[in-house]
């Protein structure tokens, strides 16, 4: 996920150099998101210095060497409102992995399969919920708890799918997936030469969108 815009958020605040950044977007966002590796930082503030987003001025220091600290410029923050003002997209999507396991296990018509694969991803979640309750107990900024709070309702909704897919795959004694996996093993066998539904062509307008 980019994160120039916070970075422009912060210089929002005033100048301020890399290991600055570094230090107030982690206690920003809070513990959930992880430590901001400082080189990727780094290359964030080149690419805003390039844009002409944010300006670099190198300062000496007696002892140590000389530290660069960066400043938004008018365009920056005019891109910063920009961003502000404009809705946000789920970044990926409905592009999931594990969307992507339950289908290719129910497709392989296994019930036991089907089984692990939920239970699998529901003890990963409940484990996730958990440490995200303790992270939100534990905070004391209000924002960082908000956020902490979006991470867990995301979480319990995951598990909602879990339950929904649980129920439609295995509720039935098994008929979903052994239809589900005959339609697998009919489409696998369709002459490649066929413009039929099972297959999908390589080339021209009946190509699947990426």
């Amino acid at each position: 996920m980019a994160i120039q815009h916070a970075i422009l958020a912060l210089l929002a605040g005033g100048p301020s150099h890399g290991y600055q950044l570094k230090g107030a977007f982690e206690a920003a966002v809070g513990p959930q998101w992880g430590p901001l590796n400082i080189g990727h930082l780094y290359q964030i503030l080149d690419r805003l210095s390039r844009d002409e987003l944010v300006v670099a001025e190198r300062q000496p220091q007696p002892i140590k060497p000389d530290r660069v600290v960066y400043e938004i410029t008018p365009a920056g923050r005019a891109e910063l409102a920009r961003w502000l003002a404009e809705p946000s997209p789920r970044s990926g999507g409905f592009r999931d992995d594990f969307f992507l396991k339950v289908t290719a296990a129910a497709r392989s018509g296994s019930a036991a399969t089907v089984r692990a694969v939920l239970g699998n991803q529901r003890g990963h979640l409940l484990r996730e919920l958990r440490n995200l309750d303790g992270l939100r107990r534990a905070a004391e900024d209000p924002v960082v708890g908000l956020l902490l709070t979006a991470a867990s309702r995301h979480v319990t909704a995951d598990l909602s799918f879990v339950d929904d897919a649980e129920s439609v795959l295995l509720g039935d004694d098994g008929q979903l997936l052994t239809r589900l996996a005959t339609s697998t093993a009919d489409e696998s066998t369709t002459d490649p030469g066929s413009t039929g539904s099972g297959q999908i062509s390589g080339s021209g307008p009946e190509r699947a969108a990426g």
